[in-house]
């Protein structure tokens, strides 16, 4: 079965906001690299700040890829990295504004690789992020945590400071070997560090609806996770990289591509499904 096109209208244009925050926290999360995870968290929030949303983006990976892909380099500045270390720092002054009004951005770079290590021994670790999301969160109707593709303590951070957490997952069948294992993850933080945590919905990324692999894939997909799936499904393009070489989401890139459309389709959906205010 082939997947609904990108021009869904099943999802209603979310209604304008007439305040804004607390901020619900998302974390966007896969231990596999290269499944869309950072365009992802990109594109959908870029998309929500079009339907009116402020949206804060946290990019949590030590590649710096998300900074990156909106025109940050965070060489000497502040990053997230720094505000782990010392929770003296205002995390307002880290906070980078890009160049789509309401979408802001907390960078980070290869710095963030030696976190792990250095808060090792600190008292309730797992909740570092949450602190400093909490001194941001009332500025803010939604909050997106880019994660690195591993399992380990800034992880576990990050699903400790979350509301809830999406899974974008490549439609490929390798792509499948180690969903279970995020899913352990998810149930301990649960039943651990952070009992509210919900899963939000896995998002079928690369999606090819030309090969029968790629229409196979999201079959099972749909037979795991039911409901959990995301409606929305995005095709796999050219047009995704040629953005981040911009340093652009799709959405000022190529308003008006099929590409732009699918992330409009996954943000007026995570607002339907009560995920996003």
């Amino acid at each position: 079965m082939a997947a609904k096109k990108s021009s869904d209208t099943r999802f209603a244009k979310p209604k304008p906001l007439s305040t804004h925050g607390p901020a619900r926290i998302i974390a966007m999360c896969n231990q596999k690299g290269g499944v869309g995870k950072t365009t992802t968290a990109i594109n959908m929030s870029a998309a929500l700040v079009e339907y009116g949303r402020k949206v804060l983006l946290v990019d949590y990976d030590p590649q710096g890829a998300l900074s990156a892909g909106l025109g940050i380099i965070a060489h000497d500045d502040l990053t997230i990295y720094d505000l782990m270390l010392d929770s003296n720092i205002d995390p307002k002054t880290a906070i980078k504004h890009t160049a789509i009004e309401g979408l802001d951005v907390i960078p980070a770079n290869i710095e963030l690789s030696a976190a792990e290590m250095k808060l090792v021994n600190e008292f309730s670790r797992e909740n570092i992020l949450a602190r400093i999301l909490k001194r941001v969160s009332a500025d803010y109707d939604l909050i997106v945590i880019d994660c690195q593709p591993s399992l380990g303590l800034l992880t576990v951070n990050a699903l400790t400071a979350a509301h809830g957490v999406i899974i974008p997952l490549a439609s490929e069948f390798f792509a499948l070997r180690g969903v279970a294992i995020l899913e352990d993850i998810v149930k301990k933080v649960q039943e651990t560090t952070n009992q509210t945590l919900v899963l939000d919905g896995v998002l079928a990324t690369m999606y090819d609806p030309r090969t029968l692999h790629s229409r196979e894939v999201l079959d099972r997909l749909r037979d795991h996770f039911g409901d959990k799936l995301f409606k929305s499904v995005i095709n796999r393009t050219v047009k995704f990289p040629d953005a981040t070489v911009a340093a652009e989401p799709i959405t000022s890139f190529a308003s008006d591509s099929e590409a732009a459309e699918a992330y409009r389709t996954v943000a007026r959906e995570l607002v339907a499904r009560g995920y996003a205010p």
